[in-house]
């Protein structure tokens, strides 16, 4: 692997202090490089574009994700997930939305809402949704495999986890556009140098998202179906029900993550798997080779790569940081996934190697609720795609998005 620097990268070693810019095209065209360099010099820095401590390790990684003295929920007067305090009565419809989010909550709230959203997750639920994944892949190859050509992130890896979100919550699957635009202006609140424009949007798109859903849960509170939405209303927990406002933030969490990181994922996978050279036959030859190759494309090139914890209490947490409540950190799982402390040869595309773990879904109580769901759609629609297309190759290099946070390509161009 080669080892040129971002030209924003500036590490200082004595107080462990780095610059780097996460707009540097270098850095987001592959953020490895600079991985690599880090783990040699430390586990941990503070990431002063950001402003506060990343970690890096892969054990440290997990033991954070896991600590209890951390956590999602913001608390008195903490600044937001980039930095921000102050004035928010622009950002009235998110901030309603995000109150509610298991995502954004702590026990007891968490783990009452977790309760009753889990059940619709669980494996065994997940597998009877695998022929209509495989029917999907199949219908949507069938559209473009005549040109000879694709765009594989707009034809394929984003029709498919939309389609099945969709159709689990109960809305039309014909809304999945408008429920994308919806989705990628609110998830652009968690990245690095958001505006006052984009923060605006990310409030009109929640207001519009959550009236959207709103009549759907009525439609469903009046006629029951198959549906989880229809699930989400008849939830119970200890006699607790889902209230209105947690209904409609429950079903955006999971139509934003049930689809965003899935797509990326999905065309990060299709990257590492024809730049590997590795044989596809081989990849997905049976079921076992199939789980085994998804989840090293988890760990090789995951498609989320920082999250965010915040201080309960004054941590010191040894090498000279010491934390105070509200202070922020920085949980990097890319970089974790690639730690050579954790992994033989890292930085290479091994299918079957004899330990396989990766932090790309998180940990702790807030493991990602979808990680068997995503499985199965990363298994099966990959699995399709290099039965169906097996010469399939690039016809243009592919380029990842401006969006450090969310790890993905911003086209995939192939040819068969």
């Amino acid at each position: 692997m080669s080892l040129s620097r971002p030209s924003s990268f500036r590490f200082e070693p004595k107080h462990r202090r780095l610059r780097l810019d996460p707009h540097d095209q270098t850095f987001f065209q592959d953020p490895y490089q600079a991985y690599a360099q880090l783990h040699a010099e430390t586990p941990s820095f503070f990431w002063e574009n950001y402003g506060f401590w990343c970690f890096i390790g892969y054990d440290a990684v997990n033991k954070l994700l896991r600590d209890r003295r951390f956590g999602r929920e913001k608390r008195n007067s903490a600044a937001d997930s980039q930095g921000n305090i102050g004035d928010r009565s622009h950002l009235k419809d998110f901030d309603h939305v995000e109150k509610f989010s298991m995502l954004e909550l702590e026990p007891p709230n968490h783990t009452r809402l977790r309760t009753l959203v889990n059940r619709a997750f669980v494996s065994r639920q997940v597998e009877r949704l695998r022929p209509r994944i495989q029917a999907l892949a199949h219908d949507l190859i069938d559209r473009f495999e005549p040109r000879g050509e694709a765009d594989l992130i707009a034809d394929f890896a984003t029709p498919i986890p939309v389609t099945i979100i969709a159709e689990m919550l109960g809305v039309p699957t014909e809304t999945a556009p408008q429920l994308l635009d919806w989705s990628h202006r609110i998830v652009a609140m968690y990245m690095h140098g958001r505006n006052r424009q984009s923060e605006e949007s990310a409030n009109t798109a929640s207001a519009e998202f959550a009236s959207f859903l709103r009549d759907y849960a009525g439609q469903r509170r009046a006629e029951p179906a198959d549906d989880l939405l229809s699930l989400l209303l008849a939830a119970e927990a200890d006699g607790s029900k889902l209230s209105e406002d947690e209904l409609i933030t429950t079903a955006i969490l999971l139509l934003n993550a049930g689809h965003e990181a899935t797509v990326h994922q999905t065309g990060n996978a299709v990257k590492t798997i024809l730049e590997s050279g590795s044989d596809p036959a081989i990849l997905f030859a049976d079921a076992e080779s199939t789980a085994k190759t998804v989840e090293e494309c988890l760990r090789f090139d995951a498609p989320l790569h920082m999250f965010t914890r915040y201080a309960y209490e004054q941590i010191d947490l040894g090498d000279g940081i010491l934390l105070k409540p509200g202070n922020q950190i920085g949980l990097m799982l890319g970089a974790g996934n690639r730690d050579p402390r954790a992994f033989a040869a890292p930085d290479t595309f091994l299918p079957d190697r004899s330990e396989q773990k990766n932090l790309s879904f998180g940990a702790g109580i807030h493991f990602c609720i979808g990680a068997p769901l995503a499985r199965l759609e990363l298994q099966v629609a990959l699995s399709v795609l290099f039965e169906r297309l097996p010469n399939l190759g690039f016809k243009k290099k592919p380029i990842y998005r401006d969006t450090y946070h969310f790890h993905g390509l911003e086209r995939l161009d192939v040819e068969w």
